[in-house]
């Protein structure tokens, strides 16, 4: 069971990683200092928009129109951060009995 709970932590802080790429790269392209035409740059950006983008439209959906702001990859980040703190100190010491799973 430890190996469960190890493993959720390890995806969720994979995940996390990912939306800050994602975050990181849309600066980049929005201040132009990568181009999108770059094949290895284009596959990595498809791959995190894959990846983040129907989380964070379902985010978007719920949230109100704060104009040229998009707090969504926050909201996102909050969440994995719940998540982890949850199945940490919620989920691990009733699985295991005590401690938490790192």
């Amino acid at each position: 069971m430890i190996a469960v709970l190890w493993l959720i932590n390890a995806v969720l802080n994979l995940y996390w990683w990912i939306v800050i790429i994602s975050v990181v790269l849309s600066w980049l392209f929005a201040f132009n200092i990568v181009n999108r035409g770059n094949p290895v740059v284009d596959t990595i950006a498809r791959f995190v928009g894959d990846m983040t983008e129907p989380v964070l439209s379902k985010i978007r959906g719920v949230m109100p129109n704060l104009g040229a702001v998009d707090i969504s990859p926050i909201v996102l980040l909050l969440g994995i951060t719940f998540l982890q703190i949850f199945v940490n100190t919620t989920i691990a010491p009733m699985v295991l009995g005590t401690g938490t799973v790192s």
